[in-house]
């Protein structure tokens, strides 16, 4: 999930041209080629001692260091995924008053970078690529009234974070003990949330309760 912001700088103004989503054409990838599947994990976290858990009704949305509650079509779909995959594995749900050993969120996470490109080497170059004969002005010269361009490229990727409530008193703190991520194409489809879960749960066969 990437869309790439172009703007070339110039003396006369500013042109936006707007590439999103788009596949790398060398590699012909599919989307599902592009999704990358990350889990981690506290080492010392004991996942067999965790029986219950909760899971919080909406999405955050995190977009460079600004955060809101969000519930969409795909976020339902994920945190629906994310239930199942935790009752198959033997947790049960519980209301989050009544002290579930384990909160669950579901998050959608967006990044803004900014760059730069010189091109001025292209331009300086020109009329050895394009002699200004060929437009019948032999002799002359090109001027271009810009020499650069900047470029935003924004990424997004979901998370689903696991926080041990459980022992949060003892701790004083709330400790992550597991965290999955996703990136890549097509990964707020509706229909790939399910199975992009049950990749983060196949990862992690360490979450498992003592039966």
């Amino acid at each position: 999930m990437k869309s790439i912001h172009l703007v070339i700088v110039g003396f006369l103004g500013a042109a936006t041209i707007l590439a999103a989503c788009g596949k790398e054409p060398l590699n012909h990838l599919t989307p599902e080629d592009t999704r990358i599947y990350i889990t981690n994990f506290d080492s010392s976290a004991d996942f067999s001692t965790f029986k219950t858990y909760t899971i919080a009704d909406s999405a955050a949305v995190i977009s460079n260091g600004q955060s809101s509650k969000e519930l969409d079509a795909a976020d339902a779909a994920y945190i629906a995924a994310v239930d199942k995959y935790m009752q198959q594995r033997g947790f049960i749900k519980v209301p989050k008053d009544q002290n579930p050993d384990i909160g669950l969120t579901v998050n959608r996470i967006y990044n803004t970078s900014t760059g730069y490109i010189d091109f001025a080497d292209y331009w300086d170059y020109y009329g050895g690529y394009w002699d200004p004969y060929y437009w019948g002005y032999p002799g002359y010269g090109y001027y271009v009234p810009y020499a650069y361009a900047v470029y935003q490229v924004t990424e997004g990727a979901v998370s689903v974070d696991m926080l041990d409530l459980k022992d949060a008193t003892g701790h004083n703190k709330i400790d992550f003990v597991w965290t999955g991520l996703i990136r890549g194409e097509g990964i707020l489809n509706v229909a790939n949330a399910d199975s992009q879960v049950q990749a983060l749960f196949a990862q992690s066969p360490y979450l498992q309760p003592t039966n």
